[in-house]
C-alpha cells in the first residue's frame, strides 16, 4: 500500500503500527522517525500543502486531519483530486486511541492496532489516592498563553498522571488566559510550545509575567519543559509525555 500522510502524528501511528515502508510521502513537519521520513518527499505543512504533488504521489491512501483551523480546505481539495483520505480530529485521549484503531484498520493492520492501544493504556495507568491533585498548566503558546481546556487529550494525561488542569472544565479545545485575578491558578507550569524546539523554551518568559505572579508555580518557580513532539502529536509518543508529567508531579 501507499501511504502519505498529512500531520506528524499520523506518520508516527504508520510507523509505530511498523508500516513506515508504505509511506510515499509526509507533510514537512513529520520528522519522527528520522530514519524512515528523512528521505521521504515533503510537500508542504499544514494549509500550505502542494496538493498536486500529493496526487502525483499515487497514494492508495492520504491519512489528514482537523487538528490545524483551516484544514478542511486542504481535505477538500485532496478529495476533488480523487485520493481516498482518511480524515482524524482527535480531542480526548479515547479519541486518540480510536484514531490508531482508524488508521490500522483502513491499512489491514487491525491487530497491530488494537496491540499497540492497549500497550500505550498500560504505560499510562491513572493515578490514585493522592490527595489534592495538584494544578497543571500545560502552555501550548507564551504570549498570549494558550492553554488547553476539556477538549484536549493533555487533559485526561494530566488527570491519569496525578493532577488536575485549571481550564479543564472549559467547554473547548483550547483558550487564552487573560490578565485577570479570576483565572485559575498554577501549582506548577509545563511549557511545551507548539512549532517550538525544547531547547529553545524559556522558563524566564513565564516567570516574570506579573499578571501571574500570585499562582504558586512562579512563587515556587515550579516551571518545566516537555517537548510538544511528546504533548501536541496525538500517537504513540504521547506516553512519554505522560511519563514527564508524571515525574513533575511525584516530586511536587
Amino acid at each position: 500500500m501507499r501511504i502519505f500522510s498529512h500531520t506528524c502524528s499520523n506518520t508516527e501511528i504508520v510507523c509505530a503500527l511498523d508500516a513506515g515502508d508504505w509511506l510515499v510521502g509526509v507533510d514537512a513537519d513529520s520528522d519522527y522517525p528520522p530514519a524512515i521520513v528523512d528521505a521521504l518527499p515533503k510537500p508542504g505543512r499544514d494549509l500550505d500543502l502542494d496538493t498536486g504533488a500529493v496526487a502525483a504521489l499515487k497514494p492508495d491512501l492520504v491519512l489528514t486531519s482537523l487538528t490545524v483551523p483551516g484544514h478542511e480546505r486542504i481535505v477538500d481539495e485532496l478529495q476533488a483530486l480523487g485520493l481516498r483520505t482518511l480524515t482524524l480530529d482527535p480531542q480526548s485521549l479515547d479519541d486518540v486511541y480510536a484514531s490508531i484503531v482508524d488508521i490500522a484498520d483502513a491499512i489491514g493492520l487491525s491487530s497491530r492496532g488494537s496491540a499497540l492501544v492497549t500497550q500505550m493504556r498500560e504505560r499510562m495507568p491513572r493515578v490514585e489516592g493522592r490527595g489534592a491533585r495538584p494544578r497543571i498548566a500545560v502552555e501550548w503558546w507564551p504570549k498570549p498563553l494558550i492553554v488547553p481546556a476539556r477538549r484536549s487529550w493533555i487533559t485526561d494525561m494530566i488527570e491519569l498522571a496525578g493532577g488536575c488542569n485549571p481550564w479543564g472544565d472549559i467547554d473547548a479545545k483550547s483558550v487564552t488566559v487573560d490578565d485577570a485575578a479570576h483565572e485559575p491558578q498554577a501549582d506548577a507550569v509545563v511549557m511545551s510550545w507548539c512549532g517550538v524546539q525544547e531547547s529553545k523554551y524559556r522558563a524566564d518568559v513565564v516567570l516574570r509575567r506579573e499578571q501571574h505572579r500570585h499562582w504558586p508555580a512562579l512563587q515556587q518557580a515550579r516551571v518545566h519543559a516537555i517537548s510538544e513532539a511528546y504533548m501536541g502529536r496525538p500517537g504513540p509518543r504521547l506516553v512519554h509525555g505522560y511519563d514527564a508529567l508524571r515525574a513533575i508531579i511525584d516530586a511536587m
